[in-house]
């Protein structure tokens, strides 16, 4: 059980609670803190003072003063007519850290929610219960309106759940769980709106598993750097030392664990070749900057999910509320950008290191890593598809935060376009696994052709990969074996195999 307050959630609690599906419950220490923020809304509404949101309308509406008899009504508006989404739906895992999100942005005391609301979001997520959001209709500022309010439909009874892959009316789904839906009060509509819990939990999906991936692709880079019979020297520490870039240290290190006491490398010491191309020279370098740039995401956005994020802000030990723009995505805009970025360089340096394996004027293997080539086309067109992939990503990496476009009568004539560039960088990484499956496969089979034996991290990624997928002997079918090694990727299995002996930090 994880204890939600506002401040202490965790990227490896969100990873815990969306893919391990841990029970959540709101921490006792939060409540005090939460009863007052709502009390004093009630304060505000018992003095007839106008406040934004409260009792007022929303946007280029503000100037619209709401009677004390229409206020639910207006927070309930708000939810219906911002459910304007559009697009595939989230998976269950987004959904989970969507909930989770804005469920502990709301614990955190500034939002004058009241305890039975957030409560209620923790059961939506304990009872595996999950609105359908459409992807589409945010852009990032002003909180990310339009697919928020499809979560908050289904508080109030309204708006669809997904089961099974099937759209279905929420109040069925509640009225099976036994949980009922709750009217809103001052505030609340508003307050279940305004964030950035979209983007949020993309960018933590996206960052948990970058941190895998970048762990694959060092060990894809030595697997290659054996077929290739490349050499260690560029991992020599002294090198780094005089740069010394934590990511860059750190990658430096683990190529020279995971080509550790290689039998291929050492065979060919004093061979005339003076240097390796960039591919396998610079791996430090590129890879470390990686490794530092998900570094640098992952720390803001342990920012953002501890952050009140709606407006405006209850600030009742201070007896007052203030109007800002915490909702607005420009943090986590930059951060994917940043990150679907460096994401695209793996995929740049991977493809280009499976061309040099398969084009035989400069691998020293057969050509297209076939032994019988003309009858054969081995790898050669696995290669095509890492670049097609390679090729998506450049458009993809496009910066979304360069954009803005003006809503609400320009009201809110600056954007972020957050929900964008978190999509853009999901797609980059899911192309990206596949770039890194392409490149193992085909470098398990370069080193098939190698009369030595690897370092022992590779020896302990080949045996593995062998074990899953054969030695490629005549052409076959090759999108089977893609698909194997991509799941082999994704869940980690290959990094488990190689940390058995080998630790990647």
């Amino acid at each position: 059980m994880i204890k939600i307050n506002g401040n202490s959630l965790t990227l490896e609690d969100v990873v815990k609670i969306t893919r391990n599906h841990e029970k959540v419950k709101i921490d006792p220490n939060a409540i005090d803190k939460i009863k007052r923020s709502q009390k004093y809304v009630e304060k505000i509404l018992n003095t007839n003072k106008v406040v934004y949101g409260i009792n007022t309308g929303v946007g280029e509406l503000a100037n619209k003063l709401i009677s004390q008899s229409e206020i639910s009504q207006m927070q309930k508006n708000i939810i219906r007519s911002h459910s304007a989404g559009v697009g595939e739906p989230f998976s269950e895992e987004i959904v989970r850290g969507i909930i989770l999100l804005r469920a502990n942005a709301l614990a955190k005391g500034y939002s004058g929610v009241r305890l039975e609301l957030i409560q209620l979001l923790l059961e939506l997520l304990n009872n595996k219960i999950y609105p359908y959001i459409p992807s589409q209709g945010s852009v990032g500022a002003s909180g990310d309106l339009a697919p928020l309010s499809h979560l908050a439909l289904v508080l109030i009874g309204e708006g669809e759940c997904i089961q099974n892959g099937e759209r279905i009316d929420s109040k069925e789904i509640l009225e099976k769980k036994n949980i009922s839906h709750i009217e809103l009060c001052p505030k609340e509509g508003l307050a279940l709106i305004n964030g950035t819990q979209i983007m949020s939990s993309i960018a933590c999906k996206v960052i948990a598993d970058s941190e895998m991936l970048i762990k694959n692709a060092q060990i894809a880079s030595g697997m290659s750097l054996e077929a290739l019979k490349g050499t260690a020297k560029a991992f020599d520490e002294k090198i780094h030392a005089v740069r010394p870039h934590k990511g860059q240290i750190r990658c430096a290190k683990n190529m020279r664990e995971i080509i550790k006491d290689s039998e291929i490398i050492k065979s060919h010491v004093n061979c005339e070749k003076v240097q390796d191309a960039y591919t396998l020279r610079c791996i430090p370098q590129v890879y470390g900057a990686i490794l530092d740039t998900i570094e640098f995401t992952k720390n803001t956005i342990n920012v953002e999910i501890n952050s009140a994020t709606d407006n405006p802000l209850i600030f009742s030990e201070e007896n007052e509320v203030i109007s800002g723009g915490n909702f607005h995505g420009e943090p986590i805009a930059f951060a994917m950008d940043f990150l679907g970025i460096a994401l695209s360089e793996i995929a740049n340096i991977s493809e280009r290191t499976i061309d040099r394996m398969v084009n035989p004027h400069v691998s020293g293997l057969p050509p297209f890593l076939t032994e019988k080539s003309g009858l054969n086309s081995g790898m050669m067109i696995a290669q095509y598809t890492a670049a097609a992939l390679v090729s998506e990503n450049k458009v993809l990496a496009h910066p979304a935060s360069v954009d803005s476009i003006p809503t609400s009568a320009g009201q809110e004539d600056h954007v972020s376009m957050g929900p964008i560039a978190a999509r853009h960088c999901s797609d980059i990484l899911k192309n990206v696994q596949n770039v890194i499956a392409i490149e193992i496969l085909c470098a398990a089979q370069g080193i098939d052709f190698q009369e030595f034996s690897p370092g022992i991290g590779v020896k302990l990624a080949h045996k593995f990969i062998r074990e899953n997928i054969k030695h490629l002997d005549d052409d076959r079918i090759l999108y089977k074996d893609i698909e194997i090694l991509n799941k082999l990727v994704i869940n980690g299995s290959i990094i488990e195999k190689v940390e058995e002996k080998v630790k990647i930090i």
